[in-house]
């Protein structure tokens, strides 16, 4: 009744439709060796990408690959569409959120052309990154399912 015992923490959700992995089963080391933090991996089967947390559009990089989203309490969330897609010049992409923007689990990020990531010979998975882990106590453990847009993946612990 008055959420004693609940574990408090800030909801993760699945930010796209597919099969979701852990960030250590991504084939890039810059991810699977969580050189800019931990997180989660979901390897698309829609192309409607969504905030995976609440808070402000700290960032959307100018190729579009990649939108950085800061949450109330100052975490920094980076969710990066595709790997080595920075190269593709933001063509795959269209960005509907700009720098500044509230936005929650339910809005949409962008929109990325998965078949054309593809048929570049690019990895399309989407991986979402905790990029100042110092914030951290705790980040769920990912087990491989398939997954939808607003499931919870688990819920981040703050210190």
């Amino acid at each position: 009744m008055f959420g004693f015992g609940k574990k408090k923490g800030q909801n993760l959700v699945a930010a796209v439709n597919g099969k979701l992995e852990p960030i250590t089963d991504v084939p890039d080391d810059v991810f699977s060796q969580k050189m800019m933090g931990d997180g989660y991996a979901i390897n698309p089967s829609s192309k409607e990408v969504y905030a995976p947390v609440s808070g402000i559009v700290s960032t959307v990089f100018p190729t579009k690959h990649a939108i950085g989203i800061t949450t109330d309490k100052g975490l920094e969330v980076l969710i990066h569409m595709g790997l080595d897609t920075v190269d593709l010049k933001g063509v795959p992409f269209q960005s509907q959120v700009k720098q500044g923007q509230r936005v929650n689990e339910n809005t949409l990020l962008s929109e990325m052309d998965v078949d054309a990531i593809r048929n570049s010979g690019r990895d399309a998975t989407v991986v979402i990154v905790y990029t100042n882990m110092d914030l951290l106590k705790e980040v769920p453990n990912i087990s491989t399912t398939e997954i939808q847009h607003g499931d919870e993946v688990g819920k981040l612990q703050y210190k």
